[in-house]
């Protein structure tokens, strides 16, 4: 029965919203789907904070977003650092509010709310942080492009794998905005971009 509803939520009801284009883009969507987790989680007690654990986040980080700054710099020189050199008002938006408005509710839905609910479905280990790579990459559908599809697998797995170690939703929030604040940075933004 929770298979079924997993399927139902994170691809039905996912891959119709995709289907169907909603004009406003994700963030309207993602407010609303957190606010209603955090009832869900709430009433079962699981945390909406978790423990300030940060082994290993930050190290990783730098290493691959110095990597990623690389790879762009080789085969996409025109487009390194494009935001912030041609809209630096727009990119210092996206450091302040994307954390809070697409970072935090993506956590809530894929790592803890998928974890807690799905955990009789998928169990507590590598099945599950599957579930929530391959749910997390499917959602990125929307964006229309593979590389944006390839990267939110391995960030979904990286994420959920951090999740189910430190049980801290700080921890791979700030994770998952570190890398999302890179990729806007580095100018692969457009790949991760709505345009609504």
């Amino acid at each position: 029965m929770r298979f079924a509803e997993f399927l139902l939520l994170f691809f039905g009801l996912v891959g119709v919203y995709i289907a169907v284009d909603v004009p406003g883009g994700p963030i309207p969507v993602l407010l609303v789907a957190g606010a209603l987790i955090v009832v869900y989680l709430r009433r079962q007690r699981v945390s909406l904070i978790g423990a300030r654990d940060f082994r290993g986040v930050f190290g990783l980080w730098a290493l691959v977003s110095a990597l990623t700054v690389g790879a762009v710099a080789v085969f996409d020189r025109d487009n390194l650092f494009a935001l912030p050199r041609e809209n630096p008002g727009l990119w210092l938006l996206i450091i302040m509010f994307y954390p809070l408005v697409s970072v935090y509710p993506q956590e809530l839905i894929y790592r803890a709310f998928l974890l807690h609910r799905y955990e009789r479905a998928f169990g507590t280990g590598k099945r599950a942080a599957a579930a929530s790579a391959v749910a997390f990459g499917f959602a990125h559908l929307l964006f229309g492009n593979v590389i944006a599809v390839v990267a939110t697998v391995a960030g979904g797995w990286l994420f959920a794998r951090r999740y189910q170690r430190t049980g801290s939703l700080l921890a791979v929030s700030v994770e998952h905005a570190l890398y999302g604040i890179t990729i806007f940075t580095v100018g692969l933004g457009q790949y991760f971009y709505h345009g609504a």
